[in-house]
C-alpha cells in the first residue's frame, strides 16, 4: 500500500472515530435530559422509577396551597382526579400558579413526596396541556369499563 492511501485510510477511520465519539456524547445528553411525564395514579403505581427526574402533570387540588410565612418552600397538592401526590417546591412560583389549574412540575421522588425543581402552570384555568388531558383521560376510562365485562354472558 502506498503512503498517500495509507494516509487516506488513516484520516477515514479517524473521521470514523469522531463521528462515533458525537454521536455516542450527543445521545448520551440527550438521554440525561429526558424527563418523561406521569399522572400521579402512575406515579404511585410505580412506573416512574424510585430516583428518576420526570415531569407530573395534573390539577393543583383545592385548598392544598402552603407556604409558610417569610419561606420559600410552597406545598401543593397535585390531583389527576383517580389519585393525589403531594408536592414541594422551593423558589418563586410562577405569576399565573393557583389552585384547581393544570401545572406541570419537573422533579423526583424523596419518600412519598414529589420534590418540584421547576413548576409551570399555564394562562387559563381550563386549559390543560394536551400530554396530561391524554393521560388522566385514558387513567379515567381504564376505572369507567364495568366490573362484570369480563364476566361471561348468559344468553338463555
Amino acid at each position: 500500500m502506498n503512503p498517500t492511501r495509507k494516509r487516506r485510510l488513516w484520516l477515514l477511520l479517524a473521521l470514523v472515530v469522531a463521528a462515533a465519539i458525537a454521536t455516542t456524547l450527543v445521545a448520551l445528553a440527550l438521554q440525561r435530559n429526558v424527563a418523561y411525564l406521569y399522572t400521579p395514579s402512575e406515579v404511585l403505581r410505580g412506573e416512574a422509577g424510585a430516583h428518576a427526574r420526570f415531569r407530573l402533570g395534573g390539577m393543583v387540588a383545592a385548598d392544598s396551597f402552603r407556604r409558610a410565612p417569610g419561606s420559600m418552600e410552597a406545598h401543593f397538592v397535585v390531583d389527576d382526579g383517580d389519585a393525589r401526590l403531594p408536592v414541594v417546591y422551593t423558589g418563586i412560583l410562577p405569576d399565573l400558579f393557583r389552585e384547581k389549574q393544570a401545572v406541570i412540575a419537573t422533579g423526583r421522588m424523596r419518600g412519598d413526596t414529589f420534590v418540584a425543581e421547576q413548576v409551570l402552570a399555564k394562562h387559563d384555568e381550563t386549559y390543560m396541556p394536551k400530554e396530561v388531558a391524554d393521560k388522566m383521560g385514558a387513567a379515567h376510562r381504564k376505572h369507567d369499563v364495568p366490573a362484570s365485562a369480563d364476566a361471561p354472558v348468559d344468553m338463555r
